[in-house]
């Protein structure tokens, strides 16, 4: 008689044996408490990688030796990833990890930080926390834990911000949410399968220059016009777009002599 095993027996096997896996592996892993343990696999347990048959050892265990990775790093993300983990990399985020040097920390930026963030290393688990694997939370909460200037700051009292809060569709934002991501990530369409959408997750394609971020990112919801006159007025920017724009560029009133000489339509 041929015994058949519940797919979510097996993960739970499974995740027992990493346990016992991570317990024994005191010289090659941080020390945990049976308590984070615990806490850990109740995170996977309702996670997308949890429902994926994901389990520990799929990212704890090397493919090529077997042995335990204490902690896997965006290679491994890559494994699954590909797409996700190649664009990360030709970001300000990631780029020194393609390059081989040490991964970026808030104590090189440019822009204020957070001062309990500054040893903090750009990485995939620098957004995602990989056992909860909740995109909510990479969306906003895991921008704000260390991006301190204005424009970050100031998300929270934005109509996007707004618009973040009523979506509470856990774990992934509702499709009418606007957060820190949809700006900075946008998402881009499979170049051959129109069904399938990826995150460019390159968080700097699109800041130079500015105009880059009209057409990929704010003409998904904003007229040519109000994007223009929104993007290049610093101030409003600073803020996080939490009014309508008051800029006027003087290219749009120039466009629209010219089509009214062309026409000949005078009437506004």
């Amino acid at each position: 008689m041929r015994l058949v095993i519940n797919p979510w027996l097996r993960s739970l096997v499974l995740v027992a044996l990493c346990v016992m896996l991570v317990l024994g592996t005191s010289r090659t892993a941080k020390a945990s408490t049976q308590e984070e343990l615990s806490d850990i696999t109740t995170q996977w347990q309702t996670s997308v990688h949890a429902l994926n048959d994901i389990n520990c050892a799929s990212c704890h265990q090397s493919k090529e030796t077997k042995e335990f990775l204490a902690e896997p790093n965006h290679e491994t993300c890559q494994s699954c990833h590909e797409q996700a983990v190649d664009t990360f990399l030709l970001s300000k985020h990631g780029i020194r990890l393609l390059e081989g040097d040490a991964p970026l920390t808030p104590a090189m930026a440019r822009l204020p930080m957070r001062q309990d963030a500054m040893q903090h290393q750009m990485n995939c688990n620098a957004c995602h926390d990989v056992h909860s694997v909740n995109t909510v939370e990479a969306s906003v909460d895991a921008c704000l834990t260390c991006h301190n200037d204005n424009h970050s700051l100031n998300y929270q009292n934005s109509k996007h911000a707004e618009l973040f809060a009523a979506s509470n569709e856990l774990p992934r934002p509702g499709a009418g949410a606007v957060s820190c991501a949809t700006c900075h990530l946008p998402r881009v369409v499979a170049e051959f399968d129109d069904t399938l959408v990826h995150v460019n997750h390159n968080n700097t394609y699109n800041l130079k220059p500015q105009d880059r971020m009209v057409g990929d990112v704010c003409m998904n919801c904003h007229g040519i016009e109000y994007s223009y006159n929104s993007i290049f007025d610093p101030e409003l920017v600073e803020a996080n777009f939490d009014r309508p724009p008051t800029l006027e560029l003087q290219s749009f009133d120039l466009m629209k002599a010219a089509e009214q000489r062309r026409t000949g339509n005078t009437s506004e």
